[in-house]
Order: C-alpha cells, then sequence, then structure tokens
C-alpha cells in the first residue's frame, strides 16, 4: 500500500504506542523483578525470582507486581511510538526503505534501528528515570509518577532526571540496531526464498523475539549500569559515572553475578516482549494503512517487497 509520508507517520506512531502497551504490561512482574536484581548486590537466581514474586503478592498483593506499571507504561507508550515511528522515516532518509535496498546496506539497516532508538530515548528518558525509582521503591515512597518528578526536581535538581543518560544512549546503539537489523534481515530472507512479503503473526513474533534475544544480550552491562546510576539515590550507592558503576559492580559481585545478573530472566521476558512488540506493530500498522487506502485516504499502487 502506498500512501503518504503523513500517513506513514500517523501510523507507525499509533501502531507503536499500542505495540510498547501491549508487550510491556504482559511482562511488567518479570521486569519489576529484575530490576529489584539488578539493583542490589544478591545473587539473581529463578528460584529467588519466584520468591520474590510470591513475598510481594503476600505483603502488598496481585497488584504489587505491576507497581510501577503506570510510568512504565507513561513511559513505554511514547517510547515505542516515537521508535517505531523514527525507525520508519530513518529507513526512508538512508534509503533502506525495501528489501532491495536493506539487501544491498546492512550497515544502514543496523544504523537505521540504532538511530531510532537514540532518537526514542533522548526524547523520553526522564520517564524511564521516574518508572525505574517506582519499581524499586516501597509504595508510600512515591504517590504517582507526578510525584517523582516533584521529589527529584525540588530534592535533587533537574539535571538528575537525565541520570545515567550516557549509558543508556550507549546501550541503545547495539541494543536497537541489533533488534531491528535482525528482524527486518529475517523478513527480508523469508520473502526472498518464499516470494511473498506476508508472514504469519506467528513468523512475525519468531523474528521479533530473536531480535530481542541477540539485541539485549549485546548491550546487557550497560542496562545494569544505567539501573544502578538512576537508582542510586534510593539505594545508598555513588554511582555517578559509566567506567566507575561497572568498576564497582564487577568488583564486587563479578561478571556473571553482575555485570550479566538478571540475564537468564531477559533470556524469557526479552523475547516474549519484542516478539509481541514487532508482532502487534506490523499487523497493527498494516490494518490501519490498509483502512487508509480503502477509505480513500490514499491512492492504492503496487509497491515494491518492502516488508
Amino acid at each position: 500500500y502506498q500512501i503518504s509520508n503523513r500517513d506513514k507517520v500517523i501510523t507507525s506512531f499509533i501502531a507503536g504506542a499500542l505495540a510498547g502497551s501491549l508487550a510491556k504490561t504482559t511482562i511488567a512482574p518479570l521486569d519489576r523483578t529484575k530490576i529489584n536484581f539488578q539493583i542490589h548486590n544478591e545473587q539473581f537466581s529463578f528460584p529467588k525470582a519466584a520468591r520474590f514474586l510470591v513475598n510481594s503478592y503476600r505483603q502488598d498483593g496481585l497488584l504489587s507486581w505491576w507497581r510501577g506499571n503506570s510510568a512504565t507504561m507513561a513511559r513505554v507508550v511514547p517510547f515505542a511510538a516515537f521508535q517505531y515511528a523514527a525507525h520508519e522515516q530513518w529507513k526512508i532518509v538512508l534509503r533502506v526503505d525495501t528489501n532491495e535496498r536493506r539487501r544491498k546496506s546492512h550497515f544502514k539497516t543496523f544504523l537505521s534501528g540504532s538511530l531510532a532508538g537514540c532518537t526514542a530515548s533522548a526524547l523520553t528518558y526522564p520517564l524511564d528515570v521516574a518508572r525505574a525509582r517506582m519499581a524499586v521503591s516501597k509504595h508510600e515512597r512515591y504517590r504517582n509518577i507526578v510525584h517523582v518528578f516533584h521529589e527529584i526536581f525540588h530534592k535533587e535538581g533537574a539535571l538528575k532526571l537525565y541520570r545515567g543518560f550516557a549509558p543508556t544512549m550507549l546501550g541503545v546503539i547495539p541494543y536497537a540496531g541489533t533488534s531491528f537489523f535482525t528482524y527486518e534481515t529475517l523478513k527480508r530472507l523469508r520473502a526472498e526464498n518464499t516470494g511473498s512479503s506476508e508472514l504469519h503473526p506467528a513468523e512475525r513474533l519468531v523474528f521479533g523475539a530473536l531480535g530481542g534475544l541477540i539485541g539485549q544480550s549485546s548491550s546487557y552491562p550497560l542496562d545494569i549500569v544505567r539501573r544502578r546510576m538512576q537508582t542510586a539515590p534510593l539505594t545508598g550507592h555513588a554511582y555517578t559515572s559509566i567506567w566507575g558503576t561497572l568498576r564497582s559492580v564487577y568488583l564486587k559481585e563479578g561478571l556473571v553475578g553482575g555485570l550479566y545478573k538478571g540475564l537468564s530472566m531477559n533470556w524469557v521476558k526479552g523475547p516474549i516482549a519484542v516478539g509481541i512488540s514487532f508482532m502487534t506493530f506490523d499487523i497493527s500498522q498494516q490494518a490501519m494503512r490498509k483502512v487508509i487506502v480503502v477509505s480513500g485516504g490514499s491512492e492504492h499502487v503496487p509497491a515494491p517487497v518492502r516488508d
């Protein structure tokens, strides 16, 4: 379906928001568990993760598993919307918006994903800080996301809303780049082998899951650094720089038990979330664009294989 660039942006933005909200809500309990282990010195294991969820349920009820989810949604919805919309535009700018062009330039395909992630991160980072604070704090510490912003702004200063921003950007480059590159490449190879760009939802889910698995594994230590720096005022640690945080975590907790703490859980929740996100985005975006064409909003003309 060939539609105007304005309609491309709008449909990508809405589809991205839907994709992000559905994916994150699905794995929110696992995400909260992962963050809890990331910021503390306790060694991660699946039995301990299960105990954390059970104890949270007994002490604060089932909804405690989604504590901080309002902040998560406030961040994820705009983040995913900006990231997917930006990715569609970066593909056009870098001229990798068709399968043939992506086949000729793997680097630009990777770069379009990295730039999309950086764009979304820069625009929504304070919301990520608020989400992390709410996820690891006691229920009475912060009433809502507005309260988090108020407390940080007045007690720590406005710049603290960007605490951990540098490792975030360094981590986003390989994560977003690898995730989008893997997903786009698998779709392209499938289209070339079958002669059709039409994919079953299950195929999109699997391709997205593989992209998420590879992407998260490539940038995980920087995710640990980001969380430690974001929540330092709550945990009492003096994490102020990327290198200092990396060194401190490595010396005190080791490589596997520190810088890669919780990665095994990420291998469970990450592929689920990213797979759901990519699948939801593609399906909802295509549905909206079809409606636009059918309703006469754009001219329906044969388009190159670009799925």
